[in-house]
């Protein structure tokens, strides 16, 4: 299956250092040897690979030259910077690496104007559509999440099998290399409250009372998840910034078989993944600048997702698992969304509908199958 980012990523290979990031067995080193038919293939993990990429000795005669974890080497940006500018992009040069995606999109001065980067997401139903119908593609997401392995196989003892092997590589391996935190049980316990906690507010108080921390250290726990693609934040829409940081946050999983729960919240799981997926393909190809976020009133009213391009909000979405009547939900933000594309998404949906105002109900797989972002 072709990823939707490979014609984009080819196309700045010509004039660029890309740089691909994402979550562990999203398919980063599968997408980089399916762009071109020679390659080649250097991890920083092998011993002899990194023998050969201290002597610089690939060859040259390949279009490609791929470099696999290569922000574990020290000062890997002055690395690639002299390679650039001593011999250019002849070979091209693709970097791929799990974690650290602050590392590759804050990468500094060393490679200024010299790399595009992309982030690579588990398959959505958009992806999939090629050779997996909607309704089938949405329910493989519900059940076995997005990851390429386990969403090909469809089969829940493969599932429970892989996610345990995953998990335990991400946080007695990865989660090592990147910090120095050695209570993994406690980011374990976290792991699993949050995957009760899916769509709701997290309280950071309320994390540390039940986890026997002190808010600062939770708080240092989910960026470190954050860091390792294991779950992302939606934050409450605020015209400032600095307020939305400071509100509760909910926490969502990339790998929707993660949520603990009805369908309903693994279906508003599936969504947030679909649609920060779609955000950051925006960011990544288009420059665009974007959020996910949701609203919510004094009164603890809220509305799902709403989204933001260059800081106007251009979309806004409810979601359901069978409620095909129009959400109050929209009503509670008509000002707000003036300028909005409105569409409620229901799994179940009993018939498809819109109304004046532009608001539409729309059936999940198939909107979710065709869905596109640009403004």
């Amino acid at each position: 299956m072709e990823r939707s980012l490979a014609p984009f990523i080819l196309k700045d290979l010509q004039k660029k250092i890309v740089l691909v990031s994402g979550p562990r067995q999203v398919g980063k080193t599968t997408l980089a040897k399916n762009l071109m038919q020679e390659y080649d293939y250097f991890n920083f993990d092998n011993s002899e690979h990194r023998l050969a990429l201290g002597e610089k000795s690939w060859d040259r005669q390949k279009p490609l030259v791929i470099f696999d974890e290569l922000h574990k080497m020290p000062e890997w940006k002055t690395y690639l910077k002299g390679i650039f500018d001593v011999e250019g992009i002849k070979p091209a040069l693709l970097v791929t690496g799990s974690a650290k995606l602050d590392a590759f999109r804050k990468v500094g001065d060393s490679l200024a104007g010299r790399f595009f980067s992309y982030r690579l997401h588990p398959f959505d139903i958009k992806e999939a559509s090629s050779l997996i119908e909607p309704e089938d593609a949405l329910s493989r997401l519900l059940n076995s999440g997005g990851f390429p392995e386990p969403f090909l196989e469809n089969d829940p003892i493969f599932y429970a099998r892989w996610k345990k092997s995953h998990s335990d590589v991400i946080l007695r391996q990865d989660l090592l290399d990147l910090s120095a935190v050695q209570d993994i049980l406690s980011v374990e316990t976290l792991i699993e409250l949050l995957r009760g906690r899916v769509g709701s507010p997290i309280s950071y108080t309320n994390l540390a009372l039940d986890l026997k921390k002190d808010p600062k250290t939770v708080k240092s726990y989910l960026e470190l998840l954050e860091s390792l693609y294991i779950i992302f934040p939606v934050r409450p829409w605020h015209r400032n910034i600095a307020r939305s940081i400071l509100k509760e946050p909910k926490y969502y999983f990339f790998d929707t078989g993660m949520v603990k729960g009805d369908d309903g919240k693994k279906l508003e799981n599936a969504v947030a993944c679909i649609l920060k997926k779609q955000l950051h393909f925006l960011e990544d190809t288009r420059g665009v600048s974007t959020e996910l976020c949701y609203l919510k009133t004094k009164t603890g009213k809220e509305l799902d997702f709403v989204l933001s391009q260059d800081g106007e909000l251009t979309h806004a979405y409810e979601v359901k698992l069978s409620d095909s009547s129009r959400s109050p939900s929209f009503a509670l933000f008509e000002a707000t969304l003036a300028k909005a594309y409105m569409v409620q998404i229901v799994m179940h949906c009993e018939r498809e509908k819109t109304f004046p105002d532009g608001l539409e109900i729309r059936k999940a797989a198939a909107y979710l199958a065709k869905i596109d972002l640009r403004a």
